[in-house]
């Protein structure tokens, strides 16, 4: 009965997400907009960790399991993009390298930023 609660709140949250995408006067993804929900609901302890850690968990754990359904779409309709694979790996593979020297980059200041802060006085 636990999980189902906690499966109600996420669930909430995402078809109050859906109903403010359908307000909204231009395009905007529901699940961005469930996401920062969620974020606010979080921050203002509307919603406490401990009220959904559990669903949460789970699908964390398992988020590779709801990658199955796009992966075989890709390979269903693979023959439109045959001809511009080369193209398409390359711009994946910029990106990626791109994503990861940011991260790094951004991880590498927020360490930089701590020591540099953690060693004031106050």
């Amino acid at each position: 009965m636990k999980i189902l609660k906690q499966l109600l709140i996420l669930l909430l949250i995402c078809f109050a997400g859906e109903g403010i995408a359908l307000l909204l006067p231009f395009a905007f993804p529901s699940s961005v907009i469930s996401m920062l929900l969620l974020f606010a609901l979080l921050l203002t302890r509307a919603v406490k960790l401990r009220q959904i850690g559990d669903v949460t968990d789970f699908l964390s754990r398992n988020m590779a399991f709801f990658f199955i359904p796009a992966g075989v779409e890709i390979l269903e309709n693979y023959k439109p993009v045959a001809d511009k694979i080369l193209p398409l790996l390359c711009v994946l593979v910029l990106t990626t390298v791109i994503t990861f020297a940011v991260t790094a980059g951004a991880a590498g200041l927020t360490l930089w930023l701590q020591g540099k802060l953690g060693g004031k006085k106050a």
